[in-house]
């Protein structure tokens, strides 16, 4: 497994700087949410994603993934009852695939509750159904970009559709696709999951639907910040071989970002060498 910051822990800082930073504190990748680099989403863009996947480099670190696609440019949504935002947010994602390509990530994490949520007195199984379908006409663009698209179960208080994994993988094996997948969040697996994380991962890793792992406490802070074990999916990762990231992504950052990333690092590493 190898360890990855999400960059919007440390917004404040260039995204140069954030890579940089990562790497001294023994991060090997970085997880980008991409409004935090840009203000015009004209910029972001083929020649963006060439530059922050060669400063990236420069700083010793990849760029693993994408998250929190959806928060700009305003006015996205999936689920809309208006075709032309539908049809705008379709054509912000596939961007955001080929961003991905170029600049070396090897999966996409769809959160971004708000813009899946249901409005204007939707159900939702409405909700359901719209975000299938978007997932479906997504699915060529990141099989075509060689991205994994992950659908990130969420906490029931950040949005109704789709809480587990297990709603997640079925609606993955509704598409049939490996590309279009699903991963873990270990806070958000806190609120909504029957079972404990480990056996969660391991029912859906070996299923071949998480393809991503994000690690956070279930009071929203960094890993090792609260009461929440994570050595025991640690310990179910490293016995079931999983290779691919593991991602950092607090939401509250305590003392602050940089302070949160520092100690979350050094929390998960010890994890890491304690199930070697």
């Amino acid at each position: 497994m190898k360890l990855a910051l999400c960059n919007e822990v440390i917004r404040e800082l260039s995204f140069p700087a954030q890579c940089e930073f990562a790497n001294k504190l023994g991060y090997s990748g970085i997880e980008i949410a991409p409004f935090t680099l840009f203000e015009d989403s004209s910029n972001f863009n083929e020649k963006d994603a060439y530059l922050r996947k060669q400063q990236a480099k420069d700083a010793g670190v990849a760029i693993s993934s994408l998250h929190w696609l959806l928060v700009k440019p305003d006015g996205l949504s999936l689920v809309s009852t208006d075709a032309s935002i539908r049809l705008k947010t379709l054509d912000w994602l596939k961007r955001v695939i080929a961003y991905a390509h170029v600049c070396g990530a090897t999966a996409l994490v769809h959160g971004s509750p708000k813009q899946r949520s249901p409005e204007n007195g939707q159900s939702t199984q409405e909700c359901l159904d719209r975000v299938q379908e978007t997932l479906t006409l997504l699915e060529p663009f990141a099989r075509q970009a060689g991205v994994t698209y992950c659908l990130e179960p969420l906490s029931p208080f950040e949005t109704t559709v789709i809480n587990t994994v297990g709603h997640a993988s079925q609606l993955v094996d509704a598409i049939k696709s490996p590309y279009i997948r699903t991963m873990l969040d270990a806070s958000a697996s806190t609120y909504s999951e029957t079972l404990p994380m480990d056996q969660v991962f391991e029912e859906y890793f070996v299923s071949g639907h998480i393809a991503h792992v994000q690690v956070n406490d279930h009071n929203r802070k960094g890993p090792g910040q609260g009461d929440t074990n994570l050595l025991p999916l640690f310990q179910k990762m490293k016995s079931l071989n999983y290779q691919g990231w593991v991602a950092v992504e607090p939401f509250i950052y305590e003392p602050d970002g940089p302070g949160c990333a520092a100690f979350s690092a050094g929390y998960v590493q010890g994890l890491m060498k304690a199930v070697s």
